[in-house]
């Protein structure tokens, strides 16, 4: 019989704390979370921490160790409010992330446009965590870890991103759309790209809860016959690649590969040699590509300067009878 003082069990435990404890077995993630711990903590002197070496200790931490440590402590799931703070003070935020003031979204994305390493980070975020309402996973790509990888990859930039609160998986990086002014909705869909990414959450709830197995490898994208990227990228001077519109991310160009661990991940996948080049690659490329089409062009419109040995003997006959007839002359 139903028992009105019937309480469903919940397991306790702190998976968090337990994934603190499991990087801290592991020597890799644990040199390399020390060493982002000790710039990320406000110094006893002056009580200011270094935000900059923070930030490039962070990134090294996200490059370096095994997704299965960073994500655990990153990405954990958590049933109470001990644990939803844990995870949100993984990336030590009062260094990384909180600042005395709040600056506007599209401010601080022309910041991170101005940094090699934010920009292309940014743009792979855009990419790779494109929500889709028709996909299986809310993800334009079926891909979570892509979308896992590119997020971790913002963090020790200037637009890193953290939990905005310990009640609910929503992030955002430090910024608000305040005196926007004319670009208040291309802010607001800035800010809610992050804020409110199903494509997002279902990949941190996925990969806490253990159920990401299935959506972890690359799946076909789906199909879509509108364009695909809406997101608000705002373009001051000139795009960043030939994109159809400026306000979209350029999705076909290739990864700029800012981020060291995401490349190697889709160079294993695809096999390709080809993710990565170099600006003076492509430099080399189209040089070569332009000279050979000259050269191509060049000898196939050259005229051919070789005569025919019947119009030689017209030639030396016509020469002859002349030089006949100018003898006799004389």
């Amino acid at each position: 019989p139903f028992s009105p003082f019937a309480v469903e069990h919940i397991p306790k435990g702190n998976n968090c704390l337990d994934a603190a404890k499991a990087c801290n077995l592991d020597d890799t993630c644990k040199k390399y979370r020390s060493a982002y711990i000790t710039p990320c903590t406000t110094s006893m002197s002056n009580d200011v921490c270094n935000r900059r070496k923070c930030h490039k200790a962070l990134r090294q931490f996200f490059d370096k160790v095994p997704a299965k440590h960073s994500y655990g402590m990153l990405f954990c799931s958590c049933r109470d409010i001990a644990c939803t703070e844990r995870r949100r003070q993984t990336i030590v935020p009062v260094c990384s992330y909180e600042e005395r003031e709040k600056p506007n979204c599209l401010n601080l994305q022309d910041s991170c446009k101005t940094n090699y390493i934010c920009r292309s980070r940014l743009a792979d975020f855009f990419t790779n965590c494109q929500p889709e309402s028709r996909s299986v996973s809310s993800c334009l790509k079926e891909n979570y870890a892509d979308c896992l990888l590119a997020y971790s990859g913002l963090i020790g930039t200037v637009m890193t991103p953290n939990y905005i609160d310990s009640s609910s998986l929503s992030v955002a990086p430090w910024c608000d759309c305040n005196n926007s002014g004319n670009d208040l909705e291309e802010c607001l869909k800035f800010l809610n790209f992050f804020k409110d990414n199903t494509c997002l959450k279902n990949a941190i709830q996925a990969f806490g809860n253990g159920s990401d197995v299935t959506v972890w490898q690359p799946a076909l994208p789906v199909q879509t016959t509108t364009a695909t990227t809406t997101t608000a990228f705002r373009v001051k001077n000139k795009p960043l690649g030939p994109a159809g519109s400026e306000n979209e991310i350029p999705t076909h160009v290739l990864p700029p590969c800012a981020n060291l661990q995401a490349q190697k991940l889709k160079s294993n996948m695809s096999g390709s040699p080809h993710l990565c080049l170099s600006d003076r690659d492509y430099e080399k490329d189209g040089l070569a590509g332009a000279s050979s089409h000259i050269t191509t062009k060049s000898m196939a419109a050259s005229p051919s300067c070789s005569l025919s040995p019947l119009l030689v003997l017209v030639v030396t006959a016509l020469s002859t009878l002349l030089s006949l007839s100018l003898a006799d002359t004389s």
